[in-house]
């Protein structure tokens, strides 16, 4: 397959294009700057003209500001609409290369677990509706934003992806340091639940996705075995080999980055795979502990 993609040079982006180049498709990437060899210019907020999609079998789209900050109205806006209007200008520009020549056929889109708010203990599915909140909003929002793909006939997926587990990137990093000095602990009240996601399991999920032309719509890209912060914690602990024995207070979290760590440490989203087991997906890792072992290495 030939396949074009957004954000290639993120986390997910450039472990994914190495798994697709290593098992023979051939792989592009959106960029803004000149582009270069197996390279596509774009610019998310202006249309794309639909002939540099030529002979693209399928799009992956990853690319989108980091939530990760401090969340001002700016910042909110800049997040949403760096999902929004990318998504929009993608997604247009698809579904008119589609009516033209049949290309791409698919429109794999990244999405996220956000999407169902704060929930408790209710088992989500793709069929749950959206929650409320920053994220839950701007998640509806940005899988709206493929519409113009999804109406012209292209098979659209929204991967709604989980805390991701990766030494290098994603919900790991931040917590490395603490639990190392022998700092960490519960977060909150440690009942909510973290949907997590090993980075293998999220890369085979949009390598399946590509090719299981029943996955359509939402897909839920986490293990099938969410964990309470609380086994969070006690299990990274155990990996690092360290006391987990210092709480950090709900107040303290929303005192410190208020309404992120709220959304992103204190919420809790049960969320289960079920597109994805019914497909027949296998999990590379299903349970916490070797995940974690695999994500650091050790």
């Amino acid at each position: 397959m030939r396949i074009l993609i957004s954000g290639a040079s993120g986390l997910i982006g450039s472990a994914l294009r190495a798994r697709l180049t290593q098992q023979g498709d051939e792989t592009a990437a959106l960029v803004r700057r000149s582009p270069q060899q197996n390279e596509v210019q774009w610019h998310p907020g202006q249309p794309l003209d639909p002939p540099q999609l030529a002979g693209f079998d399928a799009i992956i789209h990853l690319a989108g500001k980091n939530i990760a900050g401090r969340w001002t109205e700016k910042f909110k806006r800049e997040v949403r609409d760096s999902r929004v209007q990318g998504t929009r200008t993608l997604a247009t520009a698809a579904g008119e290369s589609f009516r033209r020549t049949g290309l791409p056929r698919a429109f794999i889109a990244a999405s996220g677990a956000g999407f169902y708010g704060n929930r408790g203990d209710e088992v989500l599915t793709e069929a749950s509706a959206p929650g409320e909140g920053f994220l839950a909003e701007t998640c509806v929002a940005w899988e709206a934003a493929a519409d113009p793909a999804r109406e012209a006939g292209v098979r659209v997926a929204h991967m709604r992806i989980g805390v991701v587990l990766a030494k290098d990137g994603g919900a790991l990093p931040p917590l490395l340091l603490p639990f190392r000095l022998g700092l960490g602990g519960r977060i909150g009240n440690g009942a909510q639940f973290w949907s997590w996601a090993a980075l293998e399991d999220v890369i085979g999920a949009f390598v399946f996705a590509l090719h299981d032309e029943s996955l359509s719509g939402p897909v839920n890209v986490v293990s099938p075995n969410p964990a309470r912060v609380s086994e969070f914690v006690r299990a990274l602990g155990a990996v690092l080999h360290r006391p987990t024995i210092f709480p950090l207070p709900a107040f303290v979290v929303r005192t410190l980055l208020g309404e992120m760590g709220q959304e992103l440490l204190l919420d809790s989203a049960r969320v289960m795979p079920e597109k994805l087991q019914r497909a027949g997906y296998q999990f590379a890792y299903r349970e916490l502990e070797p995940a974690l072992r695999a994500a650091l290495n050790v």
